[in-house]
């Protein structure tokens, strides 16, 4: 395979080694979706095994998120530091024993508890995965392997709530977590193996400010977005006052890392326009990407009366779509501009959006299928090739913190595109609620297109 055939000049890791890296992170990305997925699926079912209300149960998934939002950025600080194979066995080691702790976990304090740990293990790998095939994969391929690594992505949640229904029938919920383990110990032995660590580490100071005021700020996004969804359950108030704290904290994080001599995330990695742009499409596209995850399921099962078993295919097409579409945008962005390219998807997305939008009130299956599938198609055209021109507009050695901008961008968007669902949720009638839910995406994939036409000017069609 061309991938892993090496040319005179090449960076990175010879042929196979990069094989190998390559499936170790995969793999750990694979576990990640798999995970997150299922246990969502599987709420209603732990409720029942551990004799605890639905709505306390909700905390298996949120203590996962909540952890993984708030050491983000702290991991991609430290990696610089520590190097990627130290954080990257780091967070192998922890989401694997926090795996064996969540199976075995007999009472909701117990696997919450593992759940955080899981987060933390899940922040470390995510936050630097990105970075790590960068440094084993030279230029000329990395648009091809982040298109790989979104199919991988596609697939793994297309597949993962039919997995997770087929264990579910049959065995108990814990095996959800035990099927972690067997992969989470393969994906360490290939990183000891093949993942290099960074060839220039820095041994610096560490940010304990900038590292806190991250955490909080990120936090306090996370516990907003939750509050902000269940309108009916919480308190608008806390809501409010958690978004404010989020508000306040993240003022705060800048202003601590304009003063830092050795910030926690350099803000010089933003000097760079063609970067922070393409940063900045990608919090708008994951905006419109949270706000229609969780718009969708009202409209398939509270509008149109599907069950949820039904609702979960009605999923499908969006990641086959992403199957079809992101290893030739991948290899596309190799030979032409990726900045040309994620704008075609993005404004491909922008019509599938629209078509959802303009969904008639008794939508059959297939319509609202092939609706679906170009809106996967036009994000995998886009997501690939932008996340290539994000990583290769950063410097080799500050690749850790674009990969860590990166998974920061995406979290942060697709929590306040829930968060809009759940204002919109408790001022209107939910069918109308779910209807200005799919425009505000398709005005959200708008601006996204507007930020990347605007990183076209000076380089039309030169390759990045």
């Amino acid at each position: 395979m061309a991938l892993f055939s090496s040319q005179p000049g090449d960076e990175g890791l010879p042929g196979l080694e990069r094989g190998l890296a390559m499936a170790a992170v995969m793999t750990m990305a694979a576990m990640v979706v798999f995970d997150g997925s299922m246990i969502t699926i599987a709420l209603p079912q732990i409720a029942r095994s551990l004799e605890v209300s639905p709505g306390t149960s909700v905390w298996v998934a949120n203590g996962y998120l909540l952890s993984a939002a708030m050491t983000l950025a702290i991991f991609a600080a430290l990696s610089s530091r520590l190097g990627f194979r130290t954080i990257f066995t780091f967070g192998l080691s922890v989401f694997t024993l926090a795996s064996v702790g969540c199976a075995l976990s007999s009472s909701l304090e117990m696997l919450i508890a593992m759940r955080v740990l899981q987060g933390i293990g899940g922040a470390a790998t995510l936050s630097i995965g990105p970075a790590i095939l960068r440094s084993v994969f030279p230029n000329r391929l990395l648009g091809r392997i982040l298109g790989l690594n979104a199919l991988l992505i596609g697939a793994s949640t297309a597949i993962a709530p039919i997995l997770g229904g087929a264990i579910l029938s049959a065995m108990s919920w814990k095996w959800l977590f035990a099927i972690n383990i067997p992969l989470g110990m393969m994906a360490l032995l290939l990183t000891l193996r093949v993942v290099p660590n960074n060839p220039a580490l820095k041994r610096e100071p560490f940010d304990y400010a900038g590292a806190l005021l991250s955490a909080m700020a990120l936090g306090a996004l996370i516990m907003a977005a939750d509050a902000f969804t269940h309108p009916g359950n919480g308190d608008l108030k806390v809501a409010m006052a958690y978004a404010a704290t989020a508000i306040l904290t993240g003022f705060a994080f800048i202003r601590v890392q304009r003063r830092a001599t050795k910030p926690l995330l350099p803000l010089s990695i933003f000097a760079s326009s063609r970067f922070s742009l393409a940063a900045l499409t990608s919090l708008a596209s994951f905006v419109s990407q949270g706000i229609t995850f969780i718009a969708l399921p009202f409209l398939f099962q509270s509008v149109y009366g599907y069950s949820a078993l039904i609702s979960a295919l009605l999923f499908t097409p969006w990641p086959i779509g992403i199957i079809l579409a992101a290893p030739h945008a991948g290899r596309l962005a190799d030979r032409y501009s990726a900045a040309i390219i994620s704008t075609i998807g993005l404004g491909i997305f922008a019509i599938g959006l629209t078509l959802l939008a303009l969904l008639p009130e008794h939508a059959p299956a297939w319509d609202i299928c092939l609706r679906s599938v170009v809106c996967g198609i036009g994000f995998g055209c886009f997501q690939s090739p932008n996340n290539r021109e994000m990583l290769a507009n950063a410097s080799r050695e500050n690749s850790g913190y674009a990969s860590g901008v990166l998974a920061i961008v995406r979290t942060f968007g697709q929590c306040l595109g829930a968060a809009l669902v759940g204002i919109f949720m408790s001022l209107y009638t939910q069918s109308s609620a779910v209807d200005i839910s799919l425009w505000m995406a398709v005005i959200a994939t708008v601006l996204a297109i507007a930020l990347s036409v605007s990183r076209l000017r000076g380089y039309k069609y030169s390759k990045v």
